[in-house]
Formats: structure tokens, sequence, C-alpha cells
């Protein structure tokens, strides 16, 4: 986290549009910064891992929400009321996904470009 000045993928919009691959985007960097339990229930980070792992979620996620956090000092409580307040994105959106995903015909578009384009949009 020393070069955070360097975003490391996009941030969470205010409206959670892009919670779920930002959710698995900020699991995976803090496993890979060690410090994933940070965010998990009952955690022994120490109050520095914490501070890390705070200013990372801090870093990426809208102004909007920044403010919501302002005089939070533990990573988990955000993380907690952020998944509260998005988690039911799964729910609206993942069955819609699934649809499509199964009426995804390649006969279905004029070019292999646009095919391609609508599958890597299902999929991501």
């Amino acid at each position: 986290i020393a070069n955070i000045e360097n975003r490391k993928f996009i941030t969470l919009d205010i409206f959670g549009k892009n919670y779920l691959s930002w959710v698995l985007n900020v699991k995976l960097h803090l496993s890979a910064e060690k410090l994933r339990h940070t965010i998990d229930e009952e955690n022994t980070a120490s109050n520095e891992e914490r501070i890390t792992a705070l200013i990372f979620l801090r870093y990426h996620i809208d102004n909007g929400l920044k403010y919501e956090y302002i005089t939070v000092e533990n990573s988990l409580e955000p993380w907690q009321n952020l998944n509260d307040r998005f988690e039911n994105l799964k729910a609206v959106v993942l069955p819609k996904v699934l649809n499509d995903w199964s009426q995804l015909r390649f006969q279905d578009f004029k070019t292999v470009s646009e095919y391609n384009s609508m599958l890597f949009k299902t999929v991501s």
C-alpha cells in the first residue's frame, strides 16, 4: 500500500453498479497484502493493519461514500455496511445475467466482434 496513489482498480460507484467486481478485487488485493483478515468478523488484526486496510477501502470508494465513513477507524465497519447496502444486487443482477447467458446465441449477432462484446459483458 506504499504506492497507494495508483488505484489498483475502479472505485466503488455510489449506486453500487460495480459492487460485485469491486468486492472481488478488494478481497484479492487485501489477500495479496496479507490484510484479508481485517475485514473478517472477530478478527485479531492489529490497529495498524486495520488502518491500512481502511485507507485502502476509502481510496477505492466513491467520494459520496467516503463522507459516510469519515469518522470510522475500523476497516470492518465500512466493509459490513457496504455489504449490507449492496449485497441485494446478487439477488437482482445474478438471475438476469444467468438468463442472458442462457439466451446468448452466436446466430443472433451480425459479427463475431458483437458476439464477443456481449459475451464479455455478460461474463463480467
